[in-house]
């Protein structure tokens, strides 16, 4: 695991100084603080382009001979790579037979030797998570790519006669007179999702690589192209479900031994849910040493999974740690708005700010459960869904009677929400269509809801831009499926690596600690896809078909239990421990988010959460992390 940055430029007047580069990669240096690499060429008489190469490392395979950035033997290809190529051994035996010479044991050389007889087209070679910048000189273009799923970030910016990258947005505001105009169509993705989906960034000018693209920069121009899309799913599945479900049996073990590949210690975090425990399970069967686990707890009863994490410990033999997350944990907001790039809203990165903190305390590579729940169903809304179904067969006059102001201001249960508050939630939707039944499912904030907290300028710079609407693009993709495959299909378009994967890879990277996901496995992924709903969730449970396949290693206890989000105590806390320190952000005349927002608006959402008249958790975290984002790069 590493951090990446440079560019290219056609125009000695939009160089990137070498002083330049130093800056941006030092400071991703907590992405690599094993050692620095850089590769630098001027623009002359027989150069059409100036490119220079940064690199971070973060040293895991091949640490005495893997820097970077790594080249061909004449010194005519050179890369850089964020991220592990899984297969990379394979690969690499296969280059040698053809003739190739290895000087390392590193997975970055084989990228190398795969474009020089490819091109472009190695990338369906690559199994893992990466982020890439390849600079050909003979053809001088630089190519960069980015992983199937979205495991790694990759961020670009096209200014006049230059284009640069990172692995972070703040390497490429160390480029002088950089702009950071914000977006308000940004801001309003954010309020809706609690993040900024790809390619949309928070500042005007600054793109994310979308996962499973690649951009080619040559000749003055760039463009930006797909080579992997998550499968459809519904298509005419070319397999019996029997031979795909022996498939997943061979391939998801096969994920983790590819992910225990390390020169470094490694363990994995442990919630004690079924995903996490059954990649701990798996790492145990591959393992003659005792796997180390992490897990973190609250000492609000239902969020605490330290329970359920211990029992799986136990049952392993694991060696095991346990984080206690309590409110004064707060004090490391600042720290953590300093270190997102963007406003980022989803609550359960600070647990997995501590998580890793204390994590990489012991090791280098943390395995994850991520993604599983997209794969196979896991999540309660997808079924949630599928009962909504029934809705479309009300006739319009019965349904308008559902669709009340009223039903969202019912009050709910501190901590999880109760059955009543999901059932009323699912009756304000009657009226839309599933995909916008399921944007309301999957937001935190609808339509009406921002609208009246903007400002009327604000508002005004919106124009009808409609927030979420990646999600109903994504739904529309898969909307020939049955309503649990395209829930999960747009979770896994959009979710998964806007929110999830953000979240996992910037609060590792921040402690230098590399987390992998053998969930995520491309071929996986495309086995997965075909398998249909029926054999993944009935009405009442997800996964049913990793209980049928991995049933025997786990113990029902933890088959069984019921699913908990890995989130933190917020409504409880805005009413307690985090009351003064919220009014202080939000409330008082300086809020730096009065730009955007009406401070009456904020109040009065403020007092109905105190009153207990409306639970506004969620939207008041939003809103306390976008202060404090916007307070500390006002003043970078």
């Amino acid at each position: 695991m590493c951090g990446i940055a440079g560019g290219i430029w056609w125009d000695a007047q939009d160089a990137l100084e070498i002083h330049t580069l130093r800056q941006m990669t030092n400071s991703i240096r907590h992405r690599g603080p094993d050692g620095a690499g850089e590769y630098y060429q001027a623009m002359s008489a027989d150069r059409s382009a100036g490119i220079a190469l940064g690199h971070r490392r973060l040293a895991i395979i091949d640490i005495a001979e893997g820097a970077q950035p790594m080249s061909n033997e004449d010194g005519t290809v050179l890369v850089l790579l964020n991220g592990e190529i899984y297969n990379y051994q394979e690969l690499r035996m296969s280059l040698q037979s053809r003739g190739h010479t290895m000087r390392t044991r590193s997975d970055t050389e084989v990228i190398v030797h795969l474009y020089e007889e490819m091109g472009i087209e190695c990338l369906a070679q690559l199994e893992g998570m990466f982020a890439i910048a390849l600079w050909d000189d003979r053809k001088q273009q630089l190519f960069l790519a980015r992983d199937r799923l979205g495991e790694k970030p990759l961020w670009y910016r096209r200014d006049r006669q230059r284009l640069a990258f990172g692995s972070e947005l703040k390497s490429l505001l160390q480029i002088p007179g950089v702009p950071r105009e914000i977006d308000p169509l940004a801001i309003d993705e954010f309020l809706t999702l609690q993040y900024i989906p790809a390619p949309r960034t928070i500042f005007r000018g600054f793109h994310k690589l979308p996962p499973g693209h690649f951009l080619v920069a040559n000749n003055k121009a760039h463009s930006t192209h797909s080579y992997w899309n998550v499968p459809v799913p519904g298509a005419s599945p070319t397999e019996t479900p029997r031979d795909l479900t022996e498939k997943i049996k061979k391939i998801l073990p096969e994920s983790v031994r590819f992910c225990m590949q390390s020169e470094v210690p490694l363990g994995a975090f442990l919630s004690g849910g079924v995903d996490s425990s059954l990649v701990v399970a798996l790492m145990q069967q591959h393992s003659s040493d005792r796997i180390k686990t992490f897990s973190i707890g609250f000492d609000e009863q239902s969020f605490d999974e330290r329970p359920f994490a211990r029992q799986v410990a136990m049952h392993f033999g694991t060696e095991h740690h346990e984080i206690l997350v309590r409110a004064d944990t707060m004090a490391i907001l600042p720290q953590m708005a300093a270190h997102f790039d963007e406003p980022f809203g989803d609550s359960s990165a600070l647990p997995t700010w501590c998580l890793a903190m204390e994590t990489r305390r012991e090791v280098t590579v943390a395995l994850t459960g991520d993604g599983s729940d997209e794969l196979f169903c896991g999540y309660d809304r997808y079924r949630a869904a599928q009962w909504a179904t029934w809705f479309d067969r009300i006739p319009a006059a019965v349904k308008r009677q559902f669709a009340l102001d009223r039903w969202p201001l019912v009050p709910g249960s501190d901590g999880q929400p109760t059955f009543t508050r999901k059932v009323l939630r699912l009756l304000e939707t009657a009226q839309l269509t599933p995909a916008q039944r399921y944007l309301v499912l999957v937001g935190i904030c609808r339509d009406h809801q921002r609208r009246s907290l903007y400002e009327p300028g604000f508002a005004l710079q919106l124009g009808k831009g409609v927030g979420g609407a990646t999600i109903l693009e994504a739904w529309e993709r898969a909307s020939k499926s049955d309503v649990a495959a395209t829930a999960a299909y747009t979770d896994l378009c959009t979710y998964l690596p806007g929110d999830l994967l953000t979240k996992v890879d910037m609060a590792s990277m921040a402690h230098s600690l590399e987390c992998r996901q053998p969930f995520l496995n491309h071929k996986l992924v495309e086995v997965a896809s075909q398998l249909p709903s029926r054999l993944k969730t009935n009405a009442w449970r997800g996964k049913l078909v990793l209980r049928k396949i991995f049933g025997n290693l786990l113990p029902d206890a933890i088959w069984n239990r019921r699913k908990m989000g890995f989130g933190i105590p917020i409504n409880m806390w805005f009413r307690g421990p985090l009351r003064e320190i919220t009014e202080d952000l939000l409330i008082s005349p300086g809020a730096q988010i009065h730009t955007f927002l009406r401070p009456a608006a904020i109040q009065s959402m403020w007092q109905d959460h105190q009153n207990k008249k409306s639970n506004h958790g969620y939207r008041l975290w939003c809103l306390l992390v976008l202060e404090s984002w916007l307070r500390h790069w006002s003043k970078s």
